[in-house]
């Protein structure tokens, strides 16, 4: 039986690149001169965290680092910003959160959705992704143009389409 999976992932590599870029135009950039500002990326916790001396240049930082993020194409419904904290010094961080995979509750959301329309297909929970599995291709074609009319608040993915 044809079947494919539907998955929420974003390339590490392009989130590596992205930083890689950032953290150039933070070293040249006139108004952070003599400042000690930072931009650290966790690949294991797919973290990315960010110091300045105080809250506007950490906006600044913040608008540097989502500006590369996004030419790199990199969806920005799958980062999810942490409120910055200001020490007493006033020294100011910012973590984000790069989501990867499903978690349970959007899974359950979109393989409720698929369900609710007439749709002869199987949807299975595995991990943090969905497989769907059904005897034609083309009912398979359908759920996906479903799934990619459709807002879930997450960059959905489809891999593994087998026959």
């Amino acid at each position: 039986m044809p079947s494919f999976d539907i998955v929420s992932e974003i390339d590490t590599q392009e989130i590596d690149n992205a930083i890689n870029q950032a953290r150039k135009e933070l070293a040249t950039r006139f108004d952070f001169k003599g400042s000690p500002a930072s931009i650290g990326w966790n690949e294991k916790e797919s973290t990315i965290e960010l110091k300045a001396a105080d809250g506007t240049r950490l906006k600044a930082l913040h608008e540097l680092v989502v500006g590369r993020l996004a030419k790199r194409n990199i969806d920005l419904r799958n980062v999810e910003r942490k409120d910055p904290v200001i020490s007493p010094l006033g020294h100011a961080t910012q973590d984000f959160v790069i989501k990867q995979g499903l978690d349970g509750e959007k899974a359950k959301e979109i393989v409720k959705a698929v369900k609710a329309t007439d749709f002869k297909v199987q949807c299975a929970l595995q991990e943090r992704q969905i497989r769907v599995t059904g005897k034609k291709r083309d009912e398979l074609q359908e759920v996906i143009a479903f799934c990619r009319g459709r807002d879930f608040e997450v960059v959905l993915g489809f891999k593994n389409f087998r026959e």
